[in-house]
Parts: structure tokens; C-alpha cells; sequence
């Protein structure tokens, strides 16, 4: 019987292996010369980007995909050498963090916005698919307790992106060149606002940050399955 469970603790314990093994590109949004955003405390953007691409990649390298990574170094500048290999992929994932507009930010309105957002493109030839995985991200992020920011869905100058499910923070955006151009099915994740003080905090604790990479390779993984 304790040999039972001592199997049983293993098979739950353990991540699950792919029913075949998939390939993976993952893009660290931004580069250290256009570093994106700047967080509440002055951090760049791509900082925050760098760190949660490499533990989604790590992850999911361990659960037996094969992963490519662009831009993890900071040099890559030019757009869609992000999307090159992507004829070979079974799909694109650009993690990003988000900001606010710089108007919002001056009048003082950093605390009003929070939590994630995930991007897909009707132009993508594989936007079904797309589709598919952001929603299964989406309802990941939830159920570990995340919530949508729907800021990008704002009827303003800049944003005023579809909404395609506002209960998981699923938005349209049709011309965002990486997921238009990517040869295989693609999402963009941004993955928290890092203008607002008190979610920059929680993104810069270790354990945050695994738990958040953790529920991305979960779905990424099980909707490729």
C-alpha cells in the first residue's frame, strides 16, 4: 500500500508529458535598446520580460517540448526577425508586462489598473488557434487567482482594442505585427501592469514570478496536447 502511494504522489507530483512533443517559440517582448515600459520604480520592461520568458522556457524545455527562444538576449530590434522560425513552430507566445498611457500616469492613475491581458490577431492564418490558447491562458491565469485588465479595451486614442472575452481578458488586435506575420498560431501576454507600485511588487517576488510562468506552461502545454 505505501508503495501505491508513494507511485501515486509521483504521477500527481510530476508535470505531464506531451502526448508529442511540440515546438515552441518563445519572444522576450522588447530589447534592451527599446526596453518597453518603465515600472513604477524606473525598472525597464524588458527586464521584467526577460526574467518570465526564461522560466516559461525552462518549463517548458523540462516537460519535453522544444522551445526557441528569440530576443532572450536584449539585441533583437527588428520586429519580425522575431517571427522567422515560425513556419516550423507549433506556436508563437511574446510575453510582455504593460503600462498605462503617459496622460493617465501624469494625473496619478496607476492604482486604478491591474492584471493581465492576452492579444490575438483575426489576420493570423491560424487564428483559431490562437484563439484557443489564449482562452486556455486566460482561464489559467483566473483559476490561479489572476484577474483581466480591460484597459486595453478603453474607447481611447492608442487603445480601443475588441474585446473577444472580457471574463478572461481576451482582446483583438488585428495589425500587431508579430501575431499577424507569425507563421503558426500566436498570442501575445501581457502579463501585469508594473506602473501600478503594488503589482510591480508582487511581479518582482520570486515566487510570484514561478507561479505566474508555472500557469502559462500549464496551459500553453495543454492546449497544444
Amino acid at each position: 500500500m505505501r508503495w501505491f502511494w508513494f507511485v501515486f504522489s509521483l504521477i500527481i507530483l510530476s508535470p505531464a508529458s506531451p502526448l508529442k512533443a511540440q515546438v515552441i517559440v518563445i519572444d522576450t517582448g522588447h530589447s534592451l535598446a527599446h526596453y518597453g515600459a518603465l515600472s513604477a520604480s524606473g525598472k525597464t520592461e524588458f527586464s521584467f520580460n526577460q526574467r518570465l520568458a526564461k522560466l516559461i522556457a525552462d518549463n517548458l524545455t523540462q516537460a519535453g517540448h522544444q522551445v526557441i527562444r528569440m530576443g532572450e538576449d536584449g539585441k533583437m530590434d527588428f520586429l519580425l526577425n522575431r517571427v522567422r522560425h515560425t513556419d516550423k513552430a507549433n506556436l508563437f507566445v511574446s510575453i510582455h508586462h504593460d503600462s498605462i498611457q503617459q496622460a493617465w500616469q501624469d494625473a496619478g492613475r496607476q492604482h486604478e489598473f491591474s492584471g493581465y491581458a492576452v492579444f490575438v490577431s483575426t489576420e493570423n492564418p491560424y487564428y483559431h488557434d490562437s484563439l484557443r490558447c489564449a482562452l486556455a491562458i486566460g482561464q489559467a491565469l483566473q483559476a490561479a487567482g489572476k484577474l483581466p485588465s480591460l484597459y486595453h479595451a478603453t474607447a481611447i486614442p492608442g487603445e480601443n482594442r475588441p474585446l473577444l472575452d472580457a471574463q478572461y481578458g481576451i482582446h483583438r488586435y488585428d495589425n500587431l505585427a508579430v501575431l499577424k506575420k507569425a507563421q503558426s498560431p500566436a498570442i501575445l501576454i501581457e502579463a501585469g501592469v508594473i506602473v501600478n507600485p503594488i503589482e510591480e511588487r508582487q511581479l518582482l517576488k520570486p515566487q510570484q514570478v514561478k507561479l505566474l510562468a508555472k500557469t502559462i506552461t500549464n496551459a500553453i502545454h495543454n492546449c497544444l496536447s
